[in-house]
């Protein structure tokens, strides 16, 4: 069987369960954990190895991780796929380790994704519009007076904890000055 032969049988019966869950955002979804769990099963079966290699490109205002997932026969032939992710540095609730790790883990994720044709049409990533598209009256107000004050201190803890402020902004309508709030937490 040819490398190529080889990623188009994984690919073919590939399955990765979504095992983690974003209480915020109220969906399941899967890690690069997830996925290199659920591809050891075929690495014997079918002959073959899966590395993960990351480079740092220095760029400016943000740095870039250029990670690449390989998949390498018993011939040394490969196969790979390529995921370019920018480290935000002023994420607010995060320490610098914390931001390289984060974005690490998402450029592992899709490098994988990518090389195994993973379909995530169902995830909240895939499908969340992030409020493109949609009618401001679809969206309810995010409004103080309205809001129970504990869905805004989620809001809050959310953002603080490293949350985007996109996934608010899809969800509820924000004002300007809701959104300059959110972001100074």
């Amino acid at each position: 069987m040819t490398i190529n032969q080889k990623l188009s049988t994984i690919q073919t019966k590939f399955k990765s369960k979504k095992s983690r869950f974003n209480s915020f955002g109220k969906y399941y979804f899967r890690s690069a954990e997830d996925i290199l769990e659920s591809i050891k099963p075929y690495l014997l079966e079918m002959g073959v190895a899966v590395t993960i290699n990351e480079e740092l490109i220095e760029n400016e205002p943000m740095p870039i991780i250029k990670t690449t997932a390989k998949l390498i026969d018993e011939k040394g032939m490969e196969l790979s796929a390529v995921a370019i992710v920018g480290v935000d540095l002023n994420q607010k609730g995060m320490q610098t380790p914390q931001q390289f790790g984060s974005a690490s883990s998402y450029g592992k994720k899709y490098a994988l994704g990518n090389l195994l044709l993973i379909d995530d049409t169902q995830d909240s990533d895939a499908t969340n519009n992030h409020g493109k598209g949609q009618t401001l009256t679809n969206k309810p107000k995010f409004n103080s007076t309205k809001q129970k004050l504990a869905d805004i201190q989620k809001a809050i803890s959310y953002i603080k904890s490293g949350g985007k402020i996109e996934a608010i902004k899809a969800k509820y309508d924000l004002t300007p000055a809701q959104e300059t709030e959110l972001t100074k937490a």
